[in-house]
């Protein structure tokens, strides 16, 4: 009998069995998900229900994976779907407040890094563990930001919401992750979440993009999933767009991940890059796939992927086979039913504003609740940190199921020129002292 018990010819509602769950050891150096047979789900898991754990372990969470913090950490591999309905397995981090409030329903938040990587290295469940070696993974410092969601009293929620194989720019799948990763955590034997607990969505760049296929697929995958709000921090519309502003300059590298992970996912892509790619640039698009974030950046400042083609760049991006490509991965595929915040700055380098300001104006027409932050004064990394603040209290409105007042809210005013911005950045700066120096996270008072 599998580890699942004999799931064959049943539903996941007939489950039999128990997911094995792995105490905490302190002193062991965490494997490379790639390599970790943690993440190989076990015989029979596609019969079972999407959310359903199929195995679970204690974690230690530690600051670029050398100061450990003092909170409890539970990771769930899960049963999930992929773009085209099939099942596949997923992890998640989930991380608990040190301090629970008695009687108090804690939220829980399902909070997206910008995994922005094929990597393992990159993997939330990975570069988060401490002993890991993730140097250029972002999730590594969006601990610090996930501290302060934690520090509210909230439950988190980290999904590896590109999946097992790092698939990054696939439309739909990350939707279904995380929202399967929520499922699995309020399955969890191991992390008490309240069936009544409001959830939100929170992600920034790649996990904004990640935050609204959840927000867009939540309706009709999870209905039962009672989310009250999703945070959209500078999503990336429309990847195509982004593409052709990015490549040849000094964030080349973020595009042409996409294109490496995509070439998986879409055979009609990946036969145009065999048959129009020179062999340095299948070579670079190869090494692309080990890299960590910052390292393919940094790799491929100022490289133009014209340069590595046979063709014009245009004519391979006018093929029927790469114009679909571009058009499935765009937003806008359904309209979110939980209200959403968007936050987009105008002088933002690396998604051009434009496509945000059409993706919120199409939400709102088709009659989802938005709230559009159209930061007149920021750029592209500032404005995550500084957001963060307006996100926090835009979120605890929604645990606390405020009414929005009216069904399209529009603000240009700074985030920088507000007072209350600095106060909350005041608290931001305390949590991320207590982070660096490993420190308990104090939570803020009811």
């Amino acid at each position: 009998m599998s580890e699942l018990g004999n799931l064959a010819g049943t539903s996941g509602a007939e489950w039999i069995g128990r997911p094995r769950h792995e105490q905490l050891q302190p002193k062991a150096h965490p494997v490379l998900p790639c390599d970790d047979p943690f993440y190989q789900p076990p015989e029979g898991f596609q019969h079972a229900d999407p959310g359903t754990v199929l195995r679970s372990r204690e974690v230690e969470v530690a600051f670029l994976g050398l100061i450990p913090q003092p909170v409890t950490a539970v990771q769930l591999l899960y049963r999930t779907t992929d773009m085209n309905g099939d099942p596949e397995a997923s992890v998640t981090t989930l991380i608990v407040p040190a301090e629970r409030a008695a009687g108090h329903v804690s939220p829980l938040l399902s909070y997206q890094c910008a995994i922005d990587a094929m990597s393992s290295r990159c993997f939330p469940s990975y570069a988060l563990r401490r002993r890991s070696k993730a140097l250029g993974s972002i999730a590594q410092l969006e601990l610090l930001l996930i501290a302060a969601a934690v520090a509210e009293g909230w439950v988190v929620s980290v999904p590896d919401h590109e999946g097992l194989r790092g698939m990054w720019g696939p439309p739909f799948e990350p939707g279904y992750r995380i929202l399967d990763g929520i499922r699995a955590a309020k399955n969890s034997e191991h992390v008490a979440v309240a069936p009544t607990a409001p959830i939100g969505l929170w992600g920034y760049s790649g996990g904004g993009l990640a935050s609204a296929w959840a927000a867009e697929m939540c309706g009709k995958y999870a209905p039962e999933l009672d989310i009250v709000g999703a945070v959209l921090g500078s999503p990336v519309g429309d990847l195509g767009h982004t593409f052709r502003r990015l490549n040849g300059g000094l964030f080349a590298g973020l595009p042409a991940l996409v294109v490496a992970a995509l070439s998986h996912v879409y055979p009609g892509l990946d036969r145009v890059i065999k048959e129009h790619t020179n062999d340095e640039g299948r070579a670079l698009l190869d090494r692309l796939e080990s890299m960590t974030t910052s390292g393919a950046v940094l790799h491929m400042a100022g490289k133009n992927m014209a340069d590595y083609l046979d063709e014009p760049l245009e004519d391979t991006l006018a093929r029927p086979e790469v114009k679909q490509v571009f058009d499935n991965i765009k937003l806008g595929a359904e309209v979110p039913t939980p209200p959403v915040l968007i936050v987009q700055a105008v002088h933002d380098y690396i998604i051009d504003v434009h496509d945000i300001d059409r993706l919120a104006e199409w939400y709102s027409a088709a009659g989802a609740d938005v709230t559009y932050h159209r930061d007149a004064f920021n750029e592209h990394i500032f404005m995550h940190p500084l957001s963060a603040p307006m996100a926090l209290r835009w979120l605890t409105d929604r645990f606390a199921r405020r009414p929005l007042k009216d069904h399209l809210i529009r603000t240009a005013w700074p985030t920088m020129f507000n007072p209350i911005t600095y106060a909350g950045m005041v608290r931001l700066g305390i949590i991320a002292a207590r982070v660096i120096t490993g420190r308990k996270i104090r939570r803020r008072p009811l």
